[in-house]
């Protein structure tokens, strides 16, 4: 099952905008009011100077599980994110034993979350919508965006505050929706973690009961391409009261990460 191809297939139905946004270039007198660290971070990823992006596209390769102590399953998966409509969607390819293909989708779009996991793509094994998933997606967005393209950041719909000087807080508000995260960033400015306690967890047991759950991305490396930074791993946890719960393993797929670019192209 070729995962990238089936993604770019079904996202060039979406009703995403497909022109180009506002490209002016970030300025350093733009970034002056935010947090210390905040600026510091904007500047290590290289935003200053730079026309803002609009979408993005990227791919990755890593280890996926559904439930603790379980085995990692490989994984592909592949993701757009779009700020004109404010929207995103994150398609991922598993093997069950190595076998059975499992296709799980987790997208948000005009204000409303949605995941579904289904197996060899023709049986659902579950389909989660409502208010939980409803913000669980609008902070996937901003996990996405605080990762791979911040200056879709600088917009009227996300306010930035001071912690300390080693962290700040971003909050995006869409469709009536508000979510939260703490941003923590090393002595250049690289993103060290992304935290926040507005995304919700679901038991594979039991898919219709969200709780509430502390959720982290914390990041090992970076490196410079083309005059951006992208990491070169990153986690997903939930921090479950019976302990860390580490799901998620990815690496990008060198050269999987274009900017700017439609939905589908």
């Amino acid at each position: 099952m070729d995962i990238r191809a089936k993604f770019l297939r079904e996202f060039a139905k979406t009703r995403l905008p497909s022109s180009p946004g506002d490209a002016a270039p970030v300025t350093a007198a733009e970034i002056e009011a935010l947090p210390a660290p905040a600026q510091r971070y904007l500047r290590f990823m290289g935003v200053v100077g730079r026309p803002r992006d609009w979408s993005f596209r990227a791919g990755f390769e890593g280890w996926f599980r559904f439930r603790p102590h379980r085995r990692f399953m490989a994984c592909d998966a592949w993701q757009y994110t779009n700020r004109l409509g404010l929207g995103r969607a994150f398609h991922a390819l598993m093997r069950f034993g190595y076998v059975v293909p499992i296709v799980g989708r987790d997208s948000y779009a005009r204000g409303q979350g949605r995941v579904q996991i289904r197996l060899l793509d023709a049986y659902t094994y579950a389909d989660l919508k409502g208010e939980a998933y409803d913000a669980s997606g609008l902070v996937a967005y901003l996990n996405d965006v605080a990762l791979l393209a911040p200056s879709m950041l600088l917009v009227p719909e996300v306010a930035w505050s001071a912690v300390d000087n080693s962290s700040f807080t971003l909050a995006i508000t869409d469709q009536g929706h508000t979510v939260s995260a703490r941003i923590l960033v090393d002595e250049r400015g690289a993103l060290v973690e992304f935290t926040t306690t507005d995304r919700y967890y679901t038991d594979p047991d039991d898919p219709k009961n969200a709780q509430r759950v502390r959720w982290t991305t914390p990041v090992s490396g970076w490196e410079r391409i083309d005059g951006r930074q992208l990491f070169t791993r990153a986690e997903a946890r939930w921090h479950l009261p019976a302990g860390l719960f580490t799901y998620a393993d990815f690496r990008p797929i060198p050269g999987a990460l274009a900017f700017n670019v439609p939905p589908g192209e």
